[in-house]
């Protein structure tokens, strides 16, 4: 039995020895073709997701954006200038300026409020949403840019739970998604 299964496999190879032997010149000739078009024809080609011309735009000034929300959470407003200062400067190779930058950014938080969003049949409620707003003004000196807007994002949270119990998680995960929306407002390419 063992004969026989060595036989086959010594039949297959040299079968397939005798079909790729006529074809080794073209597949080399197709290697060194490839291999030599990616080295002459090589394309750079890099994604930052941003839509700065960082030949006329070097700096962006971000000031401090303080919490003026009628209802607010301490440490909610170091927590957001925080990241929106890493967003840019982990993102973009600008500079971070206390003053005088091409780019500029100022603010304040408007917005901190929860409230119903689903009931139960009991009646209560059985889920609260949680939402930040923030005011942003910004301007691009270099490119004439200028604009108000207000960014907010909301989570749910089970309603049996307390606000202090998970508030740290829910203000993390809102000021990440008002920090991105920024970001994509000022300077990404979306």
């Amino acid at each position: 039995m063992k004969s026989a299964c060595s036989q086959r496999l010594h039949n297959i190879r040299r079968s397939l020895g005798r079909c790729l032997r006529p074809n080794r010149f073209a597949t080399l000739a197709l290697s060194c073709c490839c291999l030599l078009l990616l080295t002459v024809a090589c394309i750079s080609y890099r994604f930052t997701g941003t839509n700065i011309n960082y030949d006329l735009i070097k700096t962006i000034q971000i000031d401090r954006m303080p919490n003026r929300a009628p209802y607010g959470w301490a440490p909610m407003e170091a927590m957001f200038n925080n990241k929106l200062q890493d967003t840019y400067a982990n993102q973009t190779r600008l500079t971070i300026v206390k003053r005088g930058g091409d780019m500029h950014l100022s603010g304040e938080i408007v917005g901190y409020d929860q409230f119903n969003k689903g009931i139960a049949a009991d009646g209560f409620s059985s889920q609260v949403q949680l939402r930040l707003t923030v005011n942003v003004r910004f301007e691009n000196k270099k490119g004439n840019q200028r604009w108000e807007r207000q960014f907010s994002a909301s989570a749910p949270y089970d309603s049996r739970l307390q606000l202090s119990q998970v508030q740290e998680r829910i203000v993390t995960e809102l000021i990440r998604d008002i920090t991105d929306q920024i970001f994509n407002a000022t300077v990404a390419d979306w």
